[in-house]
């Protein structure tokens, strides 16, 4: 296994109309998420992640039982058994991000890891939900009605190319996770995503690149573009990348249109990274009792 690896990030439009039935949002954006990943492995890429619930639009918009019915379990559902055997014909990683159900009535916001093999190697769960109004007309990140919180730590997957950690929007705001997934020996953290121009664009290429460098690795940002209508919340400004653990970005897709970005990580620089800065030798856990105390 060599120390280059390529990777795609795959960012793309929702192209129904938010009103038509859960089964045809699903079955158009897997089709095209489908062509869009043989395009990504064509072009080399051997690890390739989707963006956040990529097989519909960002319905947490709003608060309706009607998307319960995209849930499915994971990893017996149809989506990620589709995705197993797209990864096995590719010789691929895949990461999925989809929206999980869990015995009756109980729903994660979920990205299961798919290995080169078509061996389905685990799943991360969502830790931190939003639940914030944006864009006006009633509209938000509602994700409290549909989303548990995830239950499954930080884990690192050693996959066929890398060591692949994975957060998931929201979470990026918080560091302690992206340090576990460090402790936890990530080499590249995957951050799917669905965020929109107007409430933290000015935090896109801030708080990421920030991450890379306090933990020595890569962080891949997937975010989804266009304007999802009924609901008009926002422009999903895509702009996915690569950032390297010096805080540079190798590769940045555009804002607007459905793109396959292409980019490659280099091992060598994470042990240089580390050989310098030594952030994981000086760190003092002794005395960060007080971060994990419930404040008054």
């Amino acid at each position: 296994m060599g120390n280059k690896v390529t990777i795609g990030l795959i960012q793309a439009k929702n192209d129904v109309h938010g009103d038509e039935p859960v089964h045809v949002h699903k079955e158009k954006a897997i089709e095209k998420h489908v062509r869009m990943v043989r395009e990504a492995a064509a072009k080399g890429a051997r690890i390739i992640c989707l963006q956040e619930i990529f097989y519909g639009p960002y319905f947490c918009a709003e608060q309706n039982t009607k998307w319960y019915e995209a849930a499915e379990e994971v990893p017996d559902g149809p989506t990620t058994q589709l995705f197993r055997s797209l990864a096995r014909e590719l010789g691929a990683v895949i990461i999925l991000p989809v929206y999980e159900q869990v015995g009756i009535g109980t729903y994660y916001n979920t990205a299961a890891v798919i290995d080169a093999d078509g061996t389905y190697l685990g799943k991360y769960r969502k830790q931190h939900i939003p639940h914030v109004a944006a864009g006006g007309n009633g509209c938000g990140f509602w994700e409290k009605y549909y989303f548990k919180p995830g239950n499954l730590g930080y884990p690192v997957f050693d996959t066929a190319f890398a060591k692949v950690g994975v957060y998931i929007c929201y979470d990026r705001h918080f560091p302690e996770g992206a340090r576990l997934l460090g402790l936890n020996g990530a080499e590249i953290v995957f951050n799917p995503s669905a965020t929109v121009a107007g409430l933290s664009e000015y935090l896109w290429k801030l708080e990421q690149p920030a991450h890379a460098v306090a933990n020595g690795y890569y962080v891949a940002a997937i975010n989804r573009v266009g304007v999802e209508a009924p609901w008009n919340m926002g422009e999903f400004y895509g702009q996915s990348y690569l950032v390297d653990p010096r805080g540079q970005f190798v590769a940045i897709g555009s804002r607007d249109q459905d793109e396959v970005v292409i980019a490659e990580m280099d091992k060598h620089v994470i042990h240089q990274v580390r050989n310098t800065w030594q952030f994981y030798r000086d760190r003092r856990p002794e005395t960060y009792e007080d971060m994990v105390k419930l404040l008054p």
